[in-house]
């Protein structure tokens, strides 16, 4: 957990902000027209339980899930683009959310999920630091596109229970066609190793995730997401034992329909073929996490 000296020093990060890999250098103490168009006051769109995630996010309960408005990846598919291109939501103090974190934590649910939180960093620090001295205990989920900062995600180290990123892309064609960002994979890449080196492989008890990484990939129709060297890479540095989650749930949403190959549904066909190559590589499909 970081000192006071530290956090301070996270705060400054937004006077020519860094957090994420688009380096927009704005000063978000007074402009917001960085790539996630947000400022230094937290946004939120909304919060409270949530039963759509993995079986065992949402545990016995459910995850106590915090959605932030704006993003730093800005999908052109995206499902929620009301929340992350649109910016849709209220603002909330530090104290303020801490004490939602809190009221999840009342309601009964597993674990805080914190929904693309990379450009709100220093304020979350701050609010978990906060909400612990309130008695916050349940696991915190960092819940994001993967396209993050090594730096950045230092900061959170000992905060963060359970890191769920997604990795989306391999080709910096295909990122950069869908995301505008040519780096995607490099910066996915290297963060998702240095989430594992802080929590490890996926942990359950009595079927909830106490801590750990859990990845998610989208599985796009006619290849275009990439999955089988997705796949090869997580296999390859990571390891089978990685929690794995292949998703079959896209749909053309947003600005998709302007691209011939985004214009459909995923088929069953395609999704059953990436699944048996996941599985020629050792990965399992739900049970393995239980050992």
């Amino acid at each position: 957990m970081l000192s006071v000296n530290e956090l301070e020093s996270a705060f400054q990060i937004l006077e020519k902000c860094t957090l994420c890999p688009r380096d927009c250098k704005t000063n978000r103490y007074v402009d917001d027209s960085g790539i996630c168009t947000m400022g230094k006051e937290i946004k939120i769109s909304s919060f409270g339980p949530h039963y759509g995630e993995e079986p065992e996010i949402v545990g016995m309960t459910a995850s106590g899930t915090i959605f932030f408005s704006g993003c730093s990846l800005l999908c052109l598919f995206c499902q929620n683009s009301e929340i992350s291109h649109y910016r849709e939501g209220f603002f909330v103090s530090e104290r303020e959310l801490a004490e939602i974190m809190i009221k999840l934590q009342d309601a009964g649910c597993s674990n805080i999920n914190l929904v693309t939180p990379t450009h709100f960093v220093p304020q979350i620090i701050s609010s978990l630091m906060e909400a612990k001295e309130m008695g916050l205990t349940i696991p915190i989920v960092y819940n994001s596109s993967g396209y993050e900062k090594i730096d950045t995600l230092k900061l959170l180290e000992g905060l963060i229970d359970i890191y769920m990123p997604d990795i989306k892309f391999f080709t910096p064609e295909k990122s950069k066609l869908y995301t505008n960002s040519y780096d995607y994979f490099d910066y996915a890449s290297k963060a998702v190793l240095e989430m594992h080196r802080q929590v490890g492989d996926l942990m359950v008890r009595n079927e909830t995730a106490r801590r750990g990484l859990l990845i998610r990939h989208l599985i796009l129709p006619n290849n275009q997401s990439d999955t089988k060297e997705i796949i090869d890479f997580v296999a390859d540095t990571i390891g089978n034992q990685t929690y794995l989650n292949l998703m079959e749930q896209y749909r053309p949403c947003f600005k998709a329909p302007n691209f011939t190959l985004l214009n459909e549904y995923l088929s069953k066909v395609d999704y059953d073929k990436h699944v048996d190559y996941a599985k020629s590589k050792g990965f399992r499909f739900p049970e393995y996490i239980y050992g």
